[in-house]
C-alpha cells in the first residue's frame, strides 16, 4: 500500500502525504453487486486513520481536523468505508480518495463573514415596494361608507 497524498488547499498550502504504515485497510464481503462472487470475495474496505497519532498533521491541522471530524471518529481514529464498486482495487481507491478529501477539507480554515451593509438604491427600492404592495392590499378592501 502506498502513502496517501492530500493536495493542497487552504490550511494545507503544500499538501501532506500520510505514511503508508500509519493507514490500516481491512477488507470484508460487501452487500453490494457482483453477483455470485459478492460471496467469495471481500470487495468492501475499511480504511482507518488514528488523527491522535498521525505524524502528517501539524498541531493545529490536528486539532481541527479532531474538532470538525469528531462526529465520525471513534476515539481518535477515522474510518472510511468503500463498497460501491465490485472490484476490491476501485473500492481501495474510492476509500483513499474519500479519506483524502475529507482531511483536505478538515484543515482549511474557517473563512470569517463580514457582514455587508445594503446599497441605497436597494433599500429605496424594497421601501417601494413595500408601499405598492401595501396599497395593493388597501385598494381590496370594501369601500368605508360615507
Amino acid at each position: 500500500m502506498d502513502s496517501l497524498h492530500v493536495l493542497p488547499g487552504p490550511g494545507a498550502p503544500q499538501g501532506f502525504t500520510v505514511p503508508a504504515g500509519e493507514l490500516l485497510e481491512q477488507f470484508s464481503h460487501a452487500s453490494g453487486p457482483g453477483g455470485q462472487g459478492v460471496n467469495t470475495t471481500d470487495s468492501r474496505v475499511q480504511l482507518s486513520l488514528d488523527l491522535g497519532t498521525t505524524t502528517a498533521l501539524t498541531e493545529v491541522q490536528r486539532e481541527l481536523a479532531l474538532a470538525r471530524l469528531a462526529a465520525r471518529l471513534s476515539g481518535t481514529v477515522l474510518t472510511i468505508s468503500a463498497a460501491e464498486h465490485r472490484s476490491q482495487r476501485r473500492n481501495r481507491t474510492a476509500a483513499r480518495k474519500r479519506l483524502a478529501e475529507l482531511l483536505r477539507e478538515a484543515v482549511a480554515p474557517t473563512t470569517i463573514r463580514r457582514p455587508t451593509r445594503r446599497t441605497q438604491g436597494s433599500q429605496l427600492r424594497r421601501l417601494e415596494d413595500k408601499r405598492g404592495r401595501s396599497e395593493i392590499k388597501q385598494n381590496r378592501r370594501r369601500p368605508r361608507p360615507g
